[in-house]
């Protein structure tokens, strides 16, 4: 992939992230649990991951929780959602070379992380580990949320890997002589 193609495919997932954050927090909260999110941004960084590679899931994921922090949070959200973005990318980084791990597995594992990153920050932020009991409901709906996006990143790799990354696209078009 061209460096102009490769850096608009940036900014789309960057946007599309950026927009599936905003649509999630539009959502009613699914139980009545604060904290407690689907991730829908995760598709986009997934994407990135498997089709671009780490250093550049780092890029747009901080882009996104940078930016989003700006528009629609305040700088203790950023700090969490920094928190539990770089843990959840280094367990995704780390995972998706481990042959064992499907993609699904390697989302759960994201989800997991990013909610124990966001623990840390919390209990750093509150200088309490009191909040360490409220590990275990973000671990179960970090399993569900993990498989439910792993899912759809599965689906859409699947679906967009052609349009997005088909090598003869780029590819001078063939004489009828050929």
């Amino acid at each position: 992939m061209n460096k102009s193609k490769k850096l608009t495919t940036l900014a789309i997932l960057t946007a599309l992230a950026m927009i599936l954050s905003f649509v999630e927090s539009l959502v009613p909260p699914i139980v009545p649990i604060p904290g407690i999110k689907i991730g829908l941004c995760n598709v986009a960084i997934l994407f990135v991951l498997y089709k671009l590679g780490v250093k550049e899931a780092c890029l747009v994921s901080i882009i996104r929780v940078v930016l989003v922090s700006m528009l629609f949070g305040n700088f203790q959200s950023m700090l969490f959602s920094l928190a539990g973005a770089a843990l959840s990318l280094t367990a995704m980084a780390l995972l998706k070379k481990v042959p064992r791990f499907s993609l699904i597995g390697v989302s759960v594992a994201g989800a997991v992380s990013h909610n124990i990153g966001q623990i840390i920050m919390a209990c750093i932020i509150m200088e309490t580990n009191v909040i360490i009991y409220y590990l275990p409901f973000l671990l179960i709906s970090g399993i569900v949320t993990g498989i439910v996006i792993g899912i759809v990143g599965a689906l859409l790799l699947n679906r967009f890997d052609k349009i997005l990354f088909d090598k003869t696209k780029d590819a001078p078009p063939k004489s009828k002589t050929e």
